[in-house]
């Protein structure tokens, strides 16, 4: 997959904008304003950060030990870094990506979101 591909699955999403906070290199998604995917945009092959439950973190590391790895530069028990080197099928990357996207979202309080809820 490429970042072309992630990037335009992440910005498909409610609410979703990108930005460059931490430099030209690595490009961040976040949902109203709360961060769900970066991506490293030097890394070859493309090497992308996604937020995940902790116990579902353990078990795709094992099961996917070369591809699934704690997150880099994150909190490595709340997030993963996933090699995108082909060896991850595409509807994997998409429902971790979703499972993000989620994980923040039921993270948001209550009246942002309402606000999300209430977005076109």
């Amino acid at each position: 997959m490429d970042i072309e591909i992630f990037r335009n699955y992440c910005l498909a999403k409610k609410a979703v904008t990108e930005e460059l906070p931490f430099g030209p290199d690595s490009l961040v998604f976040k949902v109203m304003g709360r961060m769900f995917a970066l991506a490293s945009l030097n890394d070859v092959p493309l090497r992308i950060n996604l937020k995940c439950d902790p116990e579902k973190a353990i078990e795709l590391r094992e099961e996917h030990e070369e591809t699934i790895l704690p997150g880099y530069h994150m909190n490595k028990k709340h997030w993963n870094s996933l090699i995108l080197d082909g060896r991850l099928r595409p509807e994997i990357i998409f429902d971790l990506t979703d499972h993000s996207y989620n994980l923040v979202v039921a993270g948001l309080t209550g009246k942002q979101r309402k606000e999300l809820e209430n977005l076109e």
